[in-house]
C-alpha cells in the first residue's frame, strides 16, 4: 500500500485529512486507522500495512 492509497481508503469512510502540516496529518491518519480497526471496519492486515506506510512516511519527513 502507498501513502496515496491509504488516503484514498480513508476517504471511502468520508475521512478527509489535510492540515498543511505533514506530521500532523500523519498523526490524524494514524488515529483514524486505529479507530477504523477498533470498530472492525478494517482487518488486521490493512491495519498493519497502514501502520507501515505511516512509519515510512514519518521517516521520509525526518530525512529532509
Amino acid at each position: 500500500m502507498t501513502y496515496f492509497e491509504l488516503i484514498q481508503h480513508i476517504r471511502t469512510y468520508r475521512g478527509y485529512i489535510y492540515t498543511g502540516d505533514k506530521e500532523a496529518d500523519l498523526d490524524l491518519i494514524e488515529e483514524e486507522v486505529q479507530e477504523l480497526y477498533r470498530l472492525g471496519l478494517v482487518d488486521a492486515r490493512f491495519y498493519r500495512d497502514a501502520k507501515l506506510v505511516i512509519i515510512k512516511e514519518r521517516s521520509h519527513g525526518k530525512d529532509q
